[in-house]
C-alpha cells in the first residue's frame, strides 16, 4: 500500500530520534494507530490507561532523560485530557509533543460529535507552537517545526492532524513553487556564555562578598562538578531549589537541601544570614524564603532572559548555561582563606540531619511518614529514580531523603499538580528499564489517577530489564496537604466532609494485578518492607498506614501561620489533641 500522512509522521518523528509515543487510542487517531502497527519496528506505543496519564509520563520522559517526549491522543475529550499533563510541562519548562487527532476536515464548523476547537484549546499550554494539519503537504515542516520548537524553547508543541489527513496519500517532498515550505531534521542546542565583561562583573560582586550563599535549580542538573566547584572556592553553603533536589548530593557537608515551605532550617539560615546570593538555573518564586532586598549582593545564572532578575533583584545578570557559565567564571574568583562561614553552615547541615533523625523516629499513630523516607535514604540503589507526587508526600521527599550523586529526583514543580507520581515512576521505567524507579504517593492521588497508572506498570514490567519499580502511598485517609494548608493558612480546622479519604486496600489491589503488596502497620515494618521491595522479582506497592497529624513544619514559622494554626484548633478541629502533641514533641527536639 502507498504511504499515509501518519506513516510519514511516524517516520519522521523517528528521524528526529523519536523512540516510543506516550498515548491512548480512539477514533480520531485511527489512521496514526495503524501506522503505529506498521511501525511497530521503530517507535514504541505504550498505552497509558489516561490520556493524562500519558502527558506525564512523556513530561517525566523529558526531564529523565533530557530527549523531547511525545505523547498521542484522539479528538475532543482525549485531547482535553492531555492538559493537565502538558501543563505541568510548560510551567516546568520541559519539551514536549503533543499529537492529537481532530474530526474529518469536512465535519468542521457543524457541531459535529466530539468537534472541539482544539486550536483555542492548547493556544496557552502549547503557545509557542500550536498548528493544524490540513494537507500532506504541511506534514513534513509542522512535524519539523513542532519538535525543533520544542527542544530549543523547551516548551511544549501541538499538532493537530485530522483523521481524514492521516490517512491520505504522503508527500515526502512538497512541489518547489510558491507557498510550499521545505524544511530539514535537526538541531543541537548551543553552549551560550556571557561576554567576558559580565562574567568580570558577576565576579567582582562574589569576590567581594563574605557569606556566599548559593541557590541551585533545574538548570544546575547538568552542573554539577561545575557548582561544586565554585561552592568550594567561595566558602559557599549551596540550598537546592526542589526541582534541582538532584542537582547536587545530599551528602556533601555544605548542601544545605531543600529551600522554601518544604525546605530545611539550614536553608533558611543561610538565606537570613548571607550577604551574596549566587542563583543558577533557578525561578524559584517564593521571596519570603531568599534575602531581604537590600540585604545580599546578588548574580544570576540562567539560560532564559526572561527569568532574570524576577525573583531577587540582581546586580549581575548572566545569561547562559549554567555548566558553561561557570567554566567560564571559575578562573576569575579568588578562593576565600576565611572559611569561617561555611564552617558555621556545616555544622548546621549535620545539626540538622541529626534531627531529621530523630524526627523521623519519634512516635505516631501508627507510623510516624517521614520514617517511611529516612529508612529508604541507607537503603537507595545506586542509580535509582525517585518521583513524588504533590502533597505531604513531596514534604518528606524534599526534607528527609537523602539524594546522593548518580541519583534522579523529580516530581510536578511549578504547577504542583496531583497525580504524577506514578506515571513518572512508570515513564523512568521506560527510559532506563535497567534501573530502579520510586514514587512516593498520597492515597488521595492514589484513588484519583495512581490505581489507574499500577495497571500500565501490569501490562508492561515484564518488558522491563530490572522489573523493580516501588510504588510508596502514604495512606493516612485524608487530604493531608490541603488539610494543613486550611489550618496553616486559612485558620480553618480540618472539614471532614471535604478531607477524608475513603478506605482502599493498596497492597490488596497490587496483588490482584499480579504486582507484590505489602502492607505496613507498625514502624519497626518500614526497614523489612523496604528490603524485600528492592529484592522483589516484579513491582512493589508498598501500602504504609501513617499518621494524620505529624505536622510538617516549615523552616520558619511566621506569626500569622501561628495565629491561623491557633485559630484552626481553637475552632475544634477533630485532630487537635494529637496535632499538640506532635508540635510539642518536635519543638523539643
Amino acid at each position: 500500500m502507498s504511504k499515509t500522512v501518519a506513516d510519514f509522521i511516524l517516520e519522521r518523528l523517528q528521524a528526529w530520534g523519536v523512540r516510543r509515543i506516550y498515548g491512548f487510542p480512539g477514533d480520531g487517531i485511527s489512521g496514526l494507530i495503524s501506522a503505529l502497527d506498521r511501525a511497530s519496528d521503530g517507535i514504541d506505543f505504550v498505552q497509558a490507561r489516561h490520556e493524562e496519564e500519558a502527558a506525564f509520563m512523556a513530561c517525566a520522559h523529558a526531564k529523565f532523560t533530557g530527549e523531547i517526549g511525545v505523547c498521542m491522543a484522539t479528538s475532543g475529550p482525549g485531547a482535553i485530557h492531555l492538559l493537565n499533563g502538558l501543563y505541568d510541562a510548560k510551567l516546568d519548562h520541559q519539551p514536549v509533543l503533543a499529537i492529537v487527532g481532530q474530526q474529518p476536515r469536512s465535519a468542521l464548523g457543524g457541531s459535529y460529535q466530539q468537534e472541539v476547537d482544539l486550536g483555542s484549546l492548547f493556544k496557552d499550554v502549547a503557545h509557542e507552537y500550536v498548528h493544524f494539519c490540513s494537507t500532506p503537504a504541511q506534514a513534513r515542516h509542522l512535524i519539523d517545526r513542532a519538535v525543533r520548537v520544542a527542544e530549543s524553547y523547551r516548551a511544549v508543541t501541538a499538532l493537530i492532524v485530522p483523521d481524514d489527513v492521516q490517512s491520505l496519500d504522503a508527500v515526502e517532498e512538497p512541489p518547489r513553487k510558491h507557498g510550499t515550505v521545505h524544511s530539514g531534521i535537526g538541531y543541537a542546542a548551543p553552549k551560550v556564555v556571557p561576554h567576558q565583561d559580565d562574567l568580570q562583573r558577576a565576579a567582582a560582586v562574589l569576590n567581594a562578598g563574605r557569606k556566599v550563599a548559593i541557590l541551585a535549580g533545574a538548570g544546575a542538573l547538568e552542573a554539577t562538578d561545575e557548582v561544586i566547584e565554585i561552592a568550594e572556592l567561595l566558602g559557599a553553603g549551596v540550598a537546592k531549589a526542589l526541582l534541582g533536589k538532584a542537582a547536587l548530593p545530599d551528602d556533601l557537608p555544605f548542601v544545605t537541601g531543600q529551600i522554601g515551605l518544604l525546605g530545611t532550617e539550614p536553608s533558611w539560615e543561610l538565606m537570613r544570614d548571607c550577604d551574596t546570593l549566587l542563583m543558577i538555573g533557578s525561578s524559584f518564586p517564593y521571596s519570603e524564603f531568599l534575602p531581604k532586598e537590600g540585604q545580599a549582593r546578588g548574580v544570576q545564572i540562567d539560560l532564559d532572559p526572561k527569568m532574570i532578575s524576577i525573583r531577587y533583584p540582581m546586580e549581575v545578570g548572566l545569561v547562559g548555561d549554567s555548566a558553561a557559565t561557570l567554566r567560564a567564571l571559575e578562573p576569575l574568583l579568588q578562593r576565600k582563606t576565611d572559611r569561617s562561614w561555611r564552617e558555621g553552615l556545616e555544622k548546621s547541615v549535620a545539626k540538622w540531619w541529626r534531627q531529621v533523625d530523630r524526627h523521623a523516629h519519634q512516635k505516631a499513630d501508627p507510623i510516624n511518614p517521614e520514617l517511611l523516607f529516612w529508612e529508604l535514604s541507607s537503603r537507595l540503589p545506586d542509580d535509582v529514580i525517585v518521583a513524588a507526587d504533590s502533597g505531604t508526600s513531596a514534604n518528606w521527599f524534599a526534607r528527609a531523603l537523602k539524594i546522593r550523586r548518580g541519583m534522579k529526583a523529580s516530581l510536578s514543580g511549578t504547577l504542583a499538580t496531583m497525580c504524577p507520581g506514578v506515571p513518572y515512576a512508570t515513564a523512568a521505567k521506560f527510559c532506563y528499564p535497567e534501573r530502579v524507579a520510586i514514587g512516593f504517593v498520597g492515597d488521595g492521588a492514589m484513588q484519583m489517577l495512581g490505581i489507574n497508572g499500577l495497571i500500565t506498570i501490569a501490562k508492561y514490567w515484564r518488558t522491563w530489564q530490572d522489573p523493580r519499580c516501588v510504588i510508596a502511598v502514604l495512606n493516612n485517609g485524608d487530604l493531608n496537604q490541603v488539610t494543613w494548608e486550611l489550618r496553616a493558612m486559612a485558620g480553618t480546622p480540618k472539614v471532614e466532609e471535604t478531607q477524608d479519604v475513603p478506605h482502599f486496600a493498596f497492597s490488596d489491589y497490587a496483588e490482584m494485578l499480579g504486582l507484590e503488596g505489602i502492607r505496613v502497620t507498625r514502624p519497626e515494618q518500614i526497614g523489612p518492607a523496604w528490603d524485600a521491595a528492592l529484592s522483589a522479582d516484579r513491582p512493589t506497592v508498598i501500602d504504609a498506614v501513617v499518621d494524620p497529624t505529624v505536622p510538617t513544619l516549615p523552616p520558619h514559622i511566621t506569626s500569622s501561620q501561628v495565629k491561623s494554626y491557633a485559630k484552626a484548633l481553637w475552632k475544634g478541629d477533630p485532630e487537635a489533641r494529637a496535632i499538640v502533641w506532635h508540635s510539642f514533641e518536635k519543638a523539643l527536639t
